[in-house]
């Protein structure tokens, strides 16, 4: 994978009171690994975009975590509708407290599509890293199966909602949940395959900024 030259991975900063910056050295870690093990560029210092901000559009990939509530103004929805449409993409990682925030905020951003389960064939665990069984379990929160959810749009994946798993705490240094080696690694596998599936099924191959 030889683009993703020399960009930032976006952090998506949005209102509610959600703590979006909840994982200070996820997306750090997860560029370093995308660069070792994809042969991107990517800086490690990521991008803190707000979720009504024209900058959003510079960012192919834009990560969004938090324990507690998001909630979108008719701006920022409209705003993250037309970043979706003209090529970027959303990853959302419950951090255990998101979940009930969710699925009305995408509502909101697309009120005609539904978030629906993706199957363990699809393509996003299928990159340089196989997961046969669909998403890695990192942390236990309620003790349920991880879960993959996709928002497709004209038939294409905008929008990967990981559930019950908790891939951003697995991403962080390890001192900071003390993660068995193998689940630190396997959540740092999964990112990379996000990541490798967005740059290589997008507009933005060349890393251009969205359409707006």
């Amino acid at each position: 994978m030889a683009n993703a030259q020399g960009i930032k991975l976006g952090l998506l900063v949005y209102n509610g009171g959600g703590d979006w910056y909840a994982n200070p050295t996820s997306l750090k870690n997860l560029a370093a690994f995308c660069n070792e093990q994809l042969h991107t560029n990517f800086s490690l210092q990521e991008a803190r975009v707000e979720v009504g901000s024209p900058e959003i559009f510079n960012y192919p990939f834009i990560h969004m975590t938090g324990h507690g509530r998001w909630a979108l103004t008719d701006d920022e929805a409209k705003n993250l509708r037309k970043y979706l449409e003209g090529g970027g993409f959303l990853h959302i990682d419950d951090n255990y407290g998101l979940d009930p925030y969710v699925r009305p905020s995408l509502k909101k951003v697309f009120p005609e599509l539904d978030l629906v389960e993706l199957p363990f064939t699809y393509p996003i665990y299928h990159q340089k890293f196989n997961f046969p069984n669909g998403l890695p379990k990192i942390h236990e929160h309620d003790n349920k199966a991880p879960k993959g959810f996709g928002l497709i749009y004209k038939g294409r994946l905008v929008c990967f909602y990981s559930y019950e798993t908790d891939l951003g705490d697995g991403w962080e240094d390890s001192e900071v949940h003390n993660d068995p080696v193998e689940k630190h690694i396997a959540a740092l596998q999964m990112g990379a395959n996000l990541v490798q599936y967005v740059f290589s099924n997008t507009d933005n191959k060349n890393n251009q900024p969205i359409s707006q």
